[in-house]
């Protein structure tokens, strides 16, 4: 089988040692640049199977990257991992709004980072076509009649609720940011906001049941439906 071809744009030298033998370990192959604008020409000629991208980058941030990639047909299909600090929350936000998939806070462990890089991979993988049916537990989510069930039994949604929830579960191991929820919300009689959304997730888990823990919160973010190994854990 043919190796999955990473490439790293990342200038700090211990991440991005760290990274590459984590790659090797995980049998990938890796590609490594050090600053915004010779990583865009890296990936305009490598044509990679994903893309790791610091934010804080010289020559050109890595948001202006992202946006670059997402606004180049031979390339808006390549899947893009964020790398960000703490601290820069609104970057991450505004980076995902422009189409990266996931992104991980730094410190963070390389085998969360190759859990992300295999579920972004497999999720390239997969048909693009919205099921009809999605399980989760002992939930099955009936897509065409907005119907709810736990073990047979109907969980009562609104509109909203039914509309996040499947966009998380469609866009399993995805962070997707408040604004990108917001789409769900069906409500004409309201000022809508993003922290809305926040209100609407937490009648959702409530109606899940206070075990519910397959929402996960990224604060200042947004929210991510996590992937079936993590349910095991």
């Amino acid at each position: 089988m043919q190796k999955s071809r990473l490439l790293l744009v990342e200038d700090e030298e211990d991440i991005a040692a760290l990274i590459k033998l984590q790659a090797e370990i995980a049998g990938y192959k890796l590609h490594v640049e050090v600053d915004g604008l010779n990583g865009l020409r890296a990936i305009e000629r490598e044509k990679p199977d994903l893309i790791i991208l610091d934010i804080m980058l010289p020559g050109q941030s890595g948001l202006d990257v992202c946006r670059k990639i997402k606004n180049n047909p031979d390339l808006k299909n390549i899947p893009v991992i964020m790398i960000s600090a703490k601290s820069e929350e609104l970057d991450v936000v505004l980076g995902l709004e422009l189409g990266a998939d996931d992104y991980v806070t730094k410190p963070f462990s390389p085998k969360i980072l190759f859990s992300r890089i295999r579920a972004v991979l497999r999720r390239g993988m997969e048909p693009e076509k919205e099921p009809k049916i999605i399980k989760f537990g002992p939930y099955t989510l009936e897509v065409d009649h907005y119907r709810l069930r736990r073990d047979g039994e109907l969980v009562t949604l609104t509109l909203s609720e039914f509309g996040i929830l499947k966009r998380l579960l469609v866009n399993r191991g995805k962070v997707l940011t408040r604004n990108q929820l917001l789409d769900d919300v069906q409500n004409d009689d309201a000022f809508i906001v993003d922290r809305n959304i926040d209100v609407h997730i937490a009648a959702l888990i409530k109606k899940l049941g206070h075990n519910f823990h397959w929402i996960e919160t990224f604060r200042g973010v947004g929210y991510r439906f996590k992937e079936d190994e993590e349910d095991e854990n």
